[in-house]
């Protein structure tokens, strides 16, 4: 059944992202491994011929920058740090570009922060941009914008892990590809001999997630935590994932075959729409709303608005239009939404119906607080 399922998943996914790490993108002195490269690039450039749509996440900017500076300790300052991505970064493009025209492809580069996604505008003038690269039939190489963003240097983003989360979720692409240096999810350290290769999750919970151990080389929790993390955004948003070694002969071409290779994740629940998917995965929350029981039931299982009769405290300075995280009084979110108030009069008019708005603030623009086509659950 799970060898099905994976045919059936890998056979219908016509817009793939791949993700490539440093370590699979470099040898064991640090420096850029062309004949790995240039076997990706060959399959990625198949994969675009048969007709998919293949966009490519990679690391590499400060190994290369490493390399072509000739270091051989990785600096801890973040300075140095952006300045020799600026350098590798370069030297990267030109090795795709190279490789890609062999092919007969145009590589396009696509640098991004955090901010580029968090804002609105951005976020649609990204996705627009890489889908008409897409439609101009060139294959877009991301990554994080080192250079002016500190958040990967300092692995916030877990080695682009989470910025390919969050352009499958963009882009609506149907498959997530992550190569790291690991066959896939082990049920503990993928050195030990007691472990196992787990081929197929259907649902990302706790005891997945503590199949996660050290591994004495020091690429286990964080390395395949930050990849749960992006695994969980894309088939929380109904999509599905595959993490494999990128060091295996013809990789890309055998999991999109839909060889039992690697871990497949597979989509759980309905798929999200991209408003909603903004909002649960990209956006970053400026402040807090605290719910009473009532107004947490009516949203996770009722689908309702939030209205203010439900609201206990709030927590931080914000605007109307801002996006804010609900949470229960336990502290645990619920979800993400839009709201219709600022943070001085939600404090006004908490705990209030909407009849009494009129008389507290002077006007009642809005009888919800959060319209719930404005909310995303994270449960």
């Amino acid at each position: 059944m799970n060898d099905l399922l994976r045919q059936e998943v890998t056979a219908t996914a016509q817009k793939v992202v791949v993700k490539v790490g440093t370590r699979v993108l470099t040898d064991s002195q640090g420096k850029l491994d062309l004949d790995r490269i240039s076997s990706l690039v060959k399959q990625l450039s198949a994969v675009a011929e048969s007709g998919r749509q293949v966009v490519l996440v990679s690391s590499g900017a400060v190994g290369a920058g490493m390399n072509r500076l000739g270091m051989t300790v990785r600096p801890t300052n973040v300075a140095t740090l952006q300045a020799i991505a600026a350098v590798g970064q370069t030297d990267l493009m030109q090795t795709y570009q190279a490789l890609f025209n062999e092919h007969g492809r145009v590589a396009a580069q696509v640098l991004l922060t955090a901010n580029e996604l968090d804002d609105r505008v951005s976020y649609l003038n990204v996705r627009n941009t890489l889908l008409e690269l897409l439609e101009l039939h060139a294959i877009p190489v991301v990554n994080e914008n080192d250079t002016v963003s500190v958040d990967e240097l300092q692995t916030t983003f877990g080695d682009n892990d989470q910025l390919a989360g969050l352009v499958t979720n963009l882009l609506g692409a149907q498959l997530l590809i992550i190569l790291s240096d690991v066959d896939g999810l082990f049920t503990g350290c993928p050195e030990a001999e007691d472990s196992e290769l787990v081929s197929t999750v259907m649902t990302l919970d706790e005891n997945i997630a503590g199949y996660v151990q050290e591994s004495p080389r020091g690429l286990g929790t964080g390395g395949m935590r930050s990849k749960l993390c992006a695994v969980s955004m894309v088939t929380a948003a109904g999509e599905n994932a595959v993490i494999a070694n990128g060091r295996e002969t013809d990789i890309i071409t055998r999991v999109l075959a839909g060889e039992k290779l690697g871990t497949l994740f597979v989509a759980e629940g309905k798929t999200l729409s991209p408003w909603k998917r903004w909002l649960r995965f990209s956006a970053q929350t400026q402040g807090t709303i605290v719910l009473d029981g009532g107004a947490c039931n009516a949203i996770c299982r009722g689908g309702s608005s939030l209205l203010s009769i439900g609201i206990i405290s709030l927590q931080g300075h914000f605007n109307k239009g801002d996006v804010v995280q609900l949470c229960d009084e336990s502290g645990q979110e619920l979800a993400r939404g839009l709201t219709n108030y600022n943070s001085e009069e939600l404090q006004k008019i908490r705990g209030h119906r909407s009849e009494s708005f009129q008389q507290i603030l002077g006007q009642c623009p809005y009888d919800e607080v959060i319209h719930r086509d404005n909310l995303a659950l994270v449960q």
